[in-house]
């Protein structure tokens, strides 16, 4: 799933609204900073105090601070080009009756697409329950990975995922970790984590 560009909605700007602009800049790297993992949001007390005493409206200012948790998301983001190659992997591991597997990696000049299949008996699945959460893929410094799309059905779940720079042709030795969360800000593990061991 490509990110849309963020297109102006005009070209007017008032210049002597620079200062303020950067202040605002400085005080979110501030709140950055200060911030012991993603920025926390004000509870809704402190969200009803401050839409009163700087009049704006609670929804406005909630939207505001949920967007400071999202920084992550835009990112640049690479996409992968110029295929060269499959990798084998063939590693899998059974947790709680569902088999988790890497079996290739796709090699690009700029990325490697690594592919997570989940399987189980799905007989007793219910089609409009198939819901699952995210499972997020470190390998470690200096690698980026980003879930790139998802998608199943009964019995079947898999996910494609970039990770850059691309790994190296001959990746023994690493290490593929996977850690499954309730939410997309990563804040809510569900305590199933798993090693793919390269």
């Amino acid at each position: 799933m490509k990110k849309m560009p963020f297109e102006r909605p005009t070209n007017y700007y008032e210049e002597h609204l620079y200062p303020i602009d950067e202040q605002i800049c400085a005080l979110l790297k501030q709140r950055k900073e200060r911030s012991v993992k993603q920025p926390a949001l004000p509870s809704d007390e402190i969200i009803s105090y401050l839409a009163a005493k700087y009049d704006f409206y609670e929804d406005y200012l909630s939207s505001l601070f949920g967007t400071l948790k999202m920084e992550n998301l835009f990112k640049p983001r690479v996409e992968p080009f110029g295929f060269r190659k499959h990798l084998p992997v063939l590693q899998s591991v059974e947790l709680d009756e569902q088999l988790y597997s890497v079996t290739f990696i796709r090699q690009f000049e700029n990325a490697s697409v690594v592919n997570l299949n989940i399987d189980w008996d799905g007989t007793n699945d219910l089609p409009h329950e198939l819901d699952h959460n995210n499972f997020e893929l470190s390998v470690g410094e200096p690698y980026d990975c980003r879930m790139e799309s998802g998608g199943g059905s009964t019995g079947y779940y898999h996910y494609n995922y970039i990770v850059s720079p691309p790994l190296p042709d001959d990746f023994s030795g690493m290490d593929l970790v996977f850690t499954e969360y309730r939410d997309h800000f990563r804040e809510e593990p569900t305590g199933v984590e798993f090693v793919l061991h390269l």
